[in-house]
């Protein structure tokens, strides 16, 4: 197996639409260490933050963070350790336009 710490994903998803911020690739497990939210805007928004098994459509037990109030210019961290298989996804949204998702971890290519 080989072992690739890494930065995940990043964007800054357009206002209320749920957005794919990783995939875990095809033979490939994935720990994820962290994420980092920032509110770059002026107001206060909220967030939301779902891991979907195999690529699924998004549904009310995969949420981890469900429209989570964020202060105006406020960048806060969840340390969150979970593991993914492949296909698993992680989505996004954000009220505003303003937000930013950063996702750090390691990704596990399994050898054949």
């Amino acid at each position: 197996m080989s072992d690739s710490l890494k930065v995940l994903g990043q964007s800054a998803p357009s206002a209320t639409t749920e957005t794919t911020l990783y995939t875990v690739p095809n033979k490939t497990q994935t720990t994820i260490s962290s994420i980092v939210i920032c509110n770059r805007g002026s107001g206060a928004g909220t967030y939301r933050i779902n891991v979907s098994v195999a690529g699924a459509t998004t549904s009310n037990k995969e949420y981890l963070f469900y429209d989570k109030a964020l202060a105006s210019k406020v960048t806060e961290a969840h340390v969150i350790g979970i593991t993914l298989n492949q296909t698993d996804v992680v989505r996004i949204y954000a009220s505003s336009g303003d937000f930013s998702f950063n996702l750090f971890g390691c990704e596990t290519l399994e050898e054949r």
